[in-house]
């Protein structure tokens, strides 16, 4: 009997130390999907083309295709607007742009200037803020383009550090040629095509009033002629005056609050945005941090470092896109060394497609590949908005898998607040879907059964995956006019527009097959598919119900808030020594090493 005791007694332990164990392992697991390291690399302009792990075979990117092997590839990975500022907008609140006053009615989409007064209102929700308030030291590093100030020159409403972020370490606004002498302007063609005519009709109109009034014709007071030309003379003054000090004005870096670069040198900038995050990362070993890495890469001004330059077989180009792989390459070495690859999910992708229509004065093609795809940058065919999506997670998200489902750059806002056991806003709509469930191959289909693509604040195109099928459809409204016509972009005017004469409006709306016509070569018509009909209906009612979702906001992007404003500019020394200074030329550059 007493045997019998002894012997049921080992049985319990046993079963016991089963049941402990299990509870361990269910823990480790819980806990390995809880408050990783989250670091979202963003290219800018980026093909989705121009990677191997997509399908290049003559640009080197063996480090990205690093995170494609280890990690998954999304190949329906959408952009939320095919231009910077809507589209970070986007991803960063994980909501249209169009919600949060980020989209414009106007022919500039974009922030021009550090001087003026729109950008990401201080209202909107964050990832950033979000896992900051759960304890994540955040950083983001590069490219920002969403507003500095509102009222005056240091209210910084709409800068990084006001928005979740820590530390920032970049540019206010984007890259421009005119921030780099000898790459030319993207402002002179425009402000010629914009102010000539309008400079012409004034002079004009003066000329032929101060002859009326000496003839005798009509009485008109000299002094109304005067403020008129004084007005005239001082708007061409300050005009002149900005853009021949553009670079001083515009192109600098910052950190924190802090102009330490004005105007920017591109010396190393590579390696010195490079060292910033691996320096971040090294900083944080200890607790669950949030980096953005914004690349200025490959936006032009295009630039690299003599080590890269010439190495490519692409120009200029190329040397960018491989020198941008190597930093992702040094971002997950120093992740390695800190063993914190297993506690890391790691993202990649583009704001938007390439810029097709990026050609050097010397001919050279300074825009990137979007691949098979239609168009690129300012347009919603798939060049403009199909980028690259990568997610690397080891031991939780499935190495080498490949994910064919409508995704979006607004889904990372749900997926990482859900992974920092942070709680989405309930007071907004949030239109990302968290993409761990698919991820992990616990669902096979997105979330997304509608896509809306804006071009600007005007509802370009939607897309539709329903439930029940495979076909991915997509209507088109209106389309660019591309110039020429002949052509895969709209050279004549630099970017396509959304509106006017830009556009040519469809009646029936276009409507293409994507997972049969990928390069949206041969719209569908009633002859062609049966249910053409039924799925505009359907398309039009998914329109009904997402327009009534949506709010007046104030447009950030509006003429006033997009022009520049002298009493926002930000000057490290004053306007009369040209804001000029260097605090970064002594700082030490990331040594960049063969192979």
């Amino acid at each position: 009997m007493f045997h019998l005791f002894l012997h049921n007694r080992k049985k319990m332990r046993l079963l016991l130390l089963l049941i402990i164990c299990q509870c361990a392992i269910k823990s480790v697991k819980t806990h390995s999907v809880s408050n990783p390291n989250i670091i979202l690399l963003m290219a800018d302009d980026l093909g989705i083309g121009d990677l191997g792990c997509y399908g290049n075979r003559t640009l080197r990117t063996p480090n990205i295709d690093r995170l494609a092997e280890e990690g998954v590839t999304l190949t329906q990975h959408i952009a939320a607007s095919p231009l910077c500022t809507p589209s970070r907008a986007a991803f960063l609140t994980g909501r249209y742009p169009i919600r949060s006053g980020m989209a414009a009615f106007s022919r500039v989409g974009v922030f021009l200037f550090a001087a003026s007064s729109g950008g990401l209102p201080p209202e909107e929700i964050t990832f950033s803020k979000l896992l900051k308030q759960k304890g994540y030291a955040t950083a983001l590093i590069g490219k920002w383009h969403l507003g500095m100030n509102c009222e005056s020159s240091n209210d910084f409403c709409h800068h990084p550090l006001s928005h979740g972020f820590d530390y920032f370490y970049g540019l206010p606004v984007t890259n421009f040629r005119d921030c780099k002498p000898g790459q030319g302007s993207v402002f002179l063609k425009g402000v010629q095509n914009t102010l000539v005519i309008p400079i012409q009709i004034t002079g004009i109109t003066l000329v032929s009033l101060v002859i009326v009034q000496y003839i005798g014709l009509l009485k008109v007071p000299f002094q109304a002629l005067g403020y008129c030309l004084l007005i005239i003379t001082i708007s061409l003054v300050v005009l002149i005056f900005f853009f021949y000090h553009f670079r001083h004005l515009n192109c600098f870096l910052m950190r924190d609050h802090q102009i330490i670069q004005q105007p920017l040198s591109y010396e190393n900038l590579t390696q010195r945005l490079t060292k910033e995050a691996m320096q971040f990362i090294g900083r944080n070993t200890d607790a669950p941090f949030l980096l953005v890495l914004s690349y200025l890469h490959v936006h032009t001004a295009l630039y690299a470092s003599e080590h890269f330059r010439g190495k490519s077989n692409h120009g200029l180009y190329g040397d960018a896109v491989e020198e941008m792989d190597w930093s992702v390459g040094q971002v997950l070495d120093v992740l390695e060394k800190h063993n914190l690859s297993n506690r890391t999910l790691v993202y990649f992708t583009s704001d938007q497609g390439a810029h097709v229509e990026e050609i050097s004065g010397a001919g050279e093609v300074h825009g990137g590949y979007n691949g098979k795809y239609k168009g690129g940058k300012s347009t919603n065919w798939e060049g403009g908005i199909r980028v690259p999506g990568l997610l690397r997670w080891p031991g939780v998200v499935e190495a080498g898998a490949f994910i064919d489902e409508p995704t979006s750059n607004m889904d990372i806002f749900p997926t990482i607040v859900k992974l920092a056991d942070a709680q989405l806003p309930s007071d907004r709509i949030i239109d990302g879907h968290d993409l761990l469930p698919l991820l992990q191959g616990k669902v096979t289909r997105s979330k997304h059964e509608f896509l809306f693509h804006y071009c600007n604040a005007y509802l370009n195109a939607v897309r539709w995956h329903p439930g029940n099928s495979e076909s991915v459809w997509k209507v088109f409204f209106f389309t660019p006019n591309f110039s020429p016509a002949n052509s895969n972009g709209c050279f004549d005017s630099h970017v396509c527009f959304c509106h006017g004469g830009f556009i040519t409006r469809h009646d029936p709306p276009l409507l293409f097959d994507l997972s049969r016509d990928p390069e949206e070569k041969f719209p569908l018509t009633p002859e062609t598919e049966s249910r053409f009909h039924e799925i505009l209906r359907v398309v039009l009612q998914a329109v009904d119900n997402h327009t009534r979702s949506l709010h007046a906001v104030p447009n950030q992007l509006s003429w006033n808030n997009l022009l520049w404003k002298p009493w926002l500019q930000l000057c490290c020394s004053s306007l009369l020594q040209s804001c000029s200074c260097d605090y970064e030329s002594g700082a030490s550059p990331l040594q960049v090493h063969s192979g």
